[in-house]
């Protein structure tokens, strides 16, 4: 939680001070989304609940003669309570993108990517009145650096390229690699392959519809060749005053490499994963 709230404090003096320079541009929401439900007496049965989810997804760039350069940075983080739970998280996110590229014509450059997916806290699988420990800080990361090719055919879409992507895959606790593809004993998996990506970023009615949408295809240039990892992250946002928003968050993964578990613990294969958090709370934009 004290790391969520740093994040949010530190980065958003750093974005909007930047637009002052020249070239500089950003966008960005940010807020909290509070509910709370409770039961007195309720025949119908219901369990007192309450949960917060804390957030920020901006982007800062600079475009100046051929130069491009893109910084994207999405920080979520929830938990909920209920009266037979104690606190437990609902979303964990720690990504970051960052592109620099050199223009070739109007709508293309050659452009190199470095990207950051990880988490901040600890995960657990609960079975009945046990735990199990599934994921930690920075475990599971995934870096992907590549070079390739960047189209833009406006300011709010841009669609990469690269038959050249270095991933790894992290963790930086031995008892979790078999949960994320990495040979036991392991820290780190590399792989060599190619990546597609498409980032969207769009304003709408004035600028109170805010629509974010980040999609990372990979595949390895292995026996897994044709296997192709998915990362969709979406965040929607609708401004209903100046400070109230509605959002709508949803994250879909699918990777050969991480196995599922049913309610026993049982390990099946790999499935889509989705989550979604619609939420009514605070928010800046900027």
């Amino acid at each position: 939680m004290k790391k969520a709230l740093f994040l949010l404090v530190a980065l958003m003096p750093l974005s909007l001070a930047a637009q002052d320079e020249e070239g500089w541009s950003h966008k960005g929401l940010a807020g909290v989304n509070l509910s709370q439900t409770s039961f007195t007496n309720w025949s119908e049965g219901g369990e007192n609940t309450v949960a917060y989810n804390i957030y920020l997804n901006g982007s800062l760039n600079y475009q100046k003669d051929k130069l491009s350069w893109t910084n994207d940075l999405n920080v979520n983080y929830g938990q909920n309570y209920t009266d037979m739970t104690d606190w437990r998280k609902n979303i964990d996110n720690l990504n970051f993108a960052s592109k620099l590229g050199h223009q070739i014509n109007e709508k293309f450059y050659y452009a190199a990517l470095l990207d950051f997916k990880s988490q901040m806290f600890d995960g657990y699988k609960y079975y009945d009145n046990d735990k199990v420990l599934t994921s930690k800080f920075l475990t599971p990361s995934y870096l992907n650096v590549s070079v390739g090719i960047d189209y833009k055919p406006n300011s709010n879409l841009a669609i990469y390229y690269s038959p050249v992507a270095g991933k790894l895959t992290m963790v930086t606790d031995t008892l979790l690699s078999e949960a994320y593809g990495i040979d036991a004993g392991k820290f780190v998996k590399p792989q060599l392959g190619s990546i597609f990506k498409v980032n969207a970023n769009y304003s709408f009615f004035e600028d109170r519809l805010t629509v974010k949408s980040v999609l990372d295809l990979f595949t390895a240039y292995d026996d897994s060749f044709g296997m192709i990892d998915v990362n969709w992250d979406v965040l929607i946002g609708y401004n209903l005053t100046k400070l109230l928003t509605l959002t709508f968050q949803s994250t879909l993964k699918y990777d050969d490499d991480i196995k599922t578990f049913d309610a026993e613990g049982n390990q099946h294969g790999a499935k889509v994963q989705f989550k979604e958090i619609v939420g009514l709370g605070l928010s800046y934009k900027f």
